[in-house]
């Protein structure tokens, strides 16, 4: 079959990687699409994904969520994207190429986009069972699979970045790891000898086994193939069931080969400054399959991006753009099993006559160096452990900077150090390298196009939207410039306060206040001081003494005094209030687990009072339809039976799910219930910002959902594995990895001090997983504060979790013990014995449902307005 379409001029891209989706937003921004027909062969089963973040796929990332691949984008543009379909052949005298299928599409112009492969060794048994590579997203499917089923101990051959990547993934699956490399460091080409002993020294405290300066020699393998160990070139023999095979990759250019294309002697497509082919003016090469014209294979995202523009510049005859590929900056910032990594500019120091400028500390695992030019010019560096400084000393690569390298390296506290900010930078440093955005660029969003927020800076310059690495100085870049335009954002909670809730936390806490009226009275605005406050800052400030209640000395039942006055709807009837006026009761089921004595009382309790049923997604049982004066009747039922307030109705700790675990579950590893149920126990009542929910799993096969949850706890063979900032909703958010293997008392104090610092530090009705996007560093500043202690409250934080441990009362028994908080829970003050008459309900599949028609009775149209 060939596909030909009249006279429109045809453009084939062969590939459909990160490179090759650029490419096509590319023609699409020069409106190449609207005038040419685009035709893409792609091999992979799905289209375009961030292989960058490929790694992330083993905390919880989902192939989905990896897409880089509008599909809105590919049908408004009109591009015919074939998936699972590669280019096989290439007839340039024909101008066609013909694909698996069969299908033929002449061409104009043809691109190649192909990427590369991994480099395998040629040891005996390289293909053995157990043996894999790590390069798609159906590599890492099979390793899951095997590593779940069939191996205890994984080898990872080569030490750069993918292999040490690939190291934490099978950490990650519970599997022993070692990583072999050739070369006598760890990242040969990132790091000199001082990084790489720093980073083998933090990567050893984790557990992983690493051997340089040995080769692989051989496969191992037992009767049936199977992988058993290897050989390794210094005679030892290291045993595992599993190999991934991560020593680099080579470009691939068979197809370029084959139809009689240039390559290079070590393989790469031969391209000009164009990235167009030097055999063929028709064809182009982008991305890892070309050989540029400074005689380099880039095997980096940006320089990528860079030749996927030059090209489209090229197809578009664009005079007025004449962009050219003659290199690219090979700068890098990584985060590899937790350890930051950095290397820009001259890392290595080859320029002649430079110097460099070392800081080392052996104990913290962190190693910094900046070679420094004969002139004073900073010509790049190497940063371990502590890459906070990467995007401002990267931008300043090529200049001098406004002050000696010697502070530059050295730890905040020690001696002279100082903290260059953006704001220091020439208009023209380049803040985004994978797009190639100055700091000029970045100002003009916001003083031009009047972009306020960093999402609204990245769509308009892309910023940001590649590796990621350059968001944190963008984030500030956009802050300083708002700033410097006289833009004044208030930052405060509201119009009564001019404080954060963080800062009127801090209050709260510092002075032990116990009141609204007091906090509002001092630190009002001067205008709302003596009034009555607003909607906002009343429950945000009542959530606060809540939290704060057994430190501060404040009464934590939420109904006593002034409290009751600054509760949402809920919280004032600690029940759910439903679109009826009715309202619902879920007692709490720590984690999941009930007798079937105590599902017996829900029964009864939901017949004796006509209520409607239904199983929750939280492992719960949630019943409907209670009208406020009947909820003590209900309290004192399920207390009496054992059952408190499950919280519901509050801005507080909801559930921790569980699976069944190792005590009924063969997969199980640890005892998922057990811990569910401390968890829930512990943290049961603890007010917030925002609802938390938790689950726990077993095992990696994740049945419990923890990664979509504000912290979830995955069993491993060591211990648990702790993730925070996940949750289900609108916006879905899997939960990052906070720490791993950790022993029971490890993870709770690790919680403890987490959900501690969330409520000290997140906005108003905030979720962990915005808070952990928004505060400034993210995952890495939570890790330093909750794991590593880097600000020394975490003592203080612990010491807060503890109180409300001991302090803690079920606010339903709270409630039905006390005659006067019994008053308020009627539909009437002046009619206390009165139902209201608008609650009603009908049947519906042998229960309840609520008379909405009921709603509408006695109700007439405001005067003038037509009936219908």
């Amino acid at each position: 079959m060939t596909a030909t379409l009249g006279g429109t001029p045809t453009i084939v891209l062969v590939g459909h990687g990160m490179v090759g989706q650029r490419f096509l937003e590319a023609l699409a921004e020069r409106g190449l699409t609207a005038t040419h027909r685009v035709v893409v062969l792609c091999e992979e089963p799905r289209p375009a994904y961030d292989r960058v973040q490929l790694t992330s796929y083993f905390s919880g990332t989902t192939p989905e969520e990896l897409s880089m691949t509008d599909m809105e984008f590919i049908k408004d543009h009109g591009i015919e994207l074939h998936i699972g379909d590669p280019a096989e052949t290439v007839d340039r005298d024909a101008k066609r190429v013909t694909a698996r299928s069969g299908l033929e599409v002449e061409y104009d112009t043809l691109v190649l986009a192909t990427g590369s492969y991994p480099f395998v060794p040629p040891v005996p048994n390289k293909d053995a069972e157990g043996c894999f590579v790590y390069r798609t997203i159906e590599d890492l499917l099979a390793i899951e699979e095997y590593a779940k089923e069939r191996a205890t101990t994984g080898a990872v051959v080569g030490g750069g970045l993918l292999g040490l990547e690939a190291a934490g993934a099978l950490k990650g699956l519970g599997l022993t790891s070692h990583i072999v490399e050739f070369a006598p460091r760890l990242m040969p080409v990132q790091v000199d000898d001082g990084g790489g002993a720093a980073l083998l020294r933090t990567i050893e405290d984790m557990g992983l086994s690493v051997h340089t300066g040995v080769g692989t020699q051989e496969i191992v393998t037992d009767a049936s193939g199977a992988v058993t160990g290897m050989k390794l070139s210094d005679g030892s023999e290291l045993a595992t069931d599993l190999v991934v095979f991560s020593a680099g990759v080579r470009p691939r250019d068979q197809l370029a080969r084959d139809c009689g294309l240039t390559v290079g002697e070590r393989g790469g497509i031969t391209v000009d400054e164009q990235c167009r082919t030097v055999d063929d003016p028709h064809v182009f090469a982008i991305g890892e399959c070309a050989l540029a014209a400074d005689g380099r294979v880039y095997g980096l995202v940006a320089p990528g991006y860079e030749q996927a523009e030059t090209a489209a510049s090229a197809i578009a005859a664009d005079e007025g753009e004449q962009l050219s590929f003659t290199g690219a900056d090979l700068s890098t910032k990584l985060k590899l099993l937790g350890v930051d990594v950095a290397s820009f500019g001259d890392a290595h120091g080859t320029a002649e006559d430079c110097l460099d400028v070392v800081y080392s500390d052996s104990r913290s695992g962190t190693y910094k160096k900046l070679v420094i030019g004969r002139n004073g010019e900073l010509l790049g560096g190497i940063l371990v452990g502590d890459a906070e400084a990467y995007g401002t000393l990267r931008a300043f690569t090529g200049s001098v900077p406004p002050v000696s390298p010697e502070q530059l390296v050295l730890p905040a506290g020690a001696g002279a150090s100082v903290q260059l900010g953006p704001s220091a930078l020439p208009d023209e440093a380049i803040i985004c390298s994978c797009h190639n955005v100055t700091k000029g660029a970045i100002r003009g969003a916001v003083t031009d196009h009047e972009c306020t927020t960093v999402p609204e800076v990245k769509k308009c310059t892309k910023a940001g939207t590649g590796c990621g690495s350059c968001v944190k100085v963008l984030g500030q870049l956009v802050t300083s410039e708002l700033e410097a335009s006289g833009v004044e954002v208030d930052k405060g909670l509201c119009g009564c306060f001019a404080q954060t809730r963080e800062e009127l936390y801090e209050i709260v806490l510092a002075l032990r206040i116990t009141s609204y009226r007091q906090l509002l009275d001092r630190y009002g605005r001067e205008g709302a001081r003596d009034g009555d406050g607003c909607e906002v800052c009343k429950p945000a400030v009542g959530s606060i003494i809540a939290s704060l209640a057994p430190t501060i000395g404040a009464n934590g039942y939420v109904l006593d005094g002034e409290q009751a006055s600054l509760q949402d709807t809920n919280d004032h009837f600690l029940a759910n209030l439903q679109k009826n006026g009715s309202y619902s009761i879920v007692p709490r089921i720590p984690g999941g687990e009930i007798t079937p004595e105590k599902l017996i009382v829900i029964g009864e309790v939901a017949r004796d009072f006509g209520l409607y049923t239904k199983i929750t997604g939280g492992q719960r049982i949630d019943m409907f339809g209670a009208r406020v004066e009947q909820l003590p009747l209900i309290w004192a039922r399920l207390v009496d039976a054992g059952f408190e307030s499950g919280h519901a109705y509050g801005k507080s700790l909801r559930t921790v799910k569980s699976c069944v675990g190792q005590t009924w579950c063969r997969y199980g590893v640890q005892d998922s219930v057990r811990m569910a149920i401390d968890l829930e126990l512990r943290y049961r009542g603890l007010r917030s910002p925002h609802k938390l929910k938790s689950a726990v799993s077993g095992c990696a096969r994740e049945c419990a959902e923890a990664q979509s949850k504000d912290f979830g706890i995955i069993a491993t063979a060591n211990g648990w594995n702790l993730y925070v900032g996940g949750n289900g909703g609108a916006t879905p958010r899997h939960a990052d990895l906070l720490a791993q293997d950790l022993s029971d008392a490890e993870l709770i104090r690790l919680i403890d001090r987490f959900l501690m610092f969330y409520i000290r530090t997140a906005d108003r009705l905030e979720r962990t997983s915005t808070w952990l996007e928004r505060i400034p560093g993210g995952l890495d500043h939570i890790r330093e504060v909750v794991v590593e202690d880097s600000l020394g409250i975490c003592e203080e934080l612990e010491s807060l979790m503890t109180a409300h441990v001991a302090a803690y009362r079920d606010e339903w028994a709270e409630t039905i013990n006390d005659p006067e908080k019994l008053s308020r829970f009627v539909s009437f003050v002046n009619a206390p014995d009165t139902p209201d008459p608008v609650v009603g309900f009908v049947p519906e599949r042998d229960q309840i449902k609520p008379d909405l028609p009921l709603l509408t009775i006695g109700t007439r149209p405001l005067e003038g307005s037509a009936q219908r």
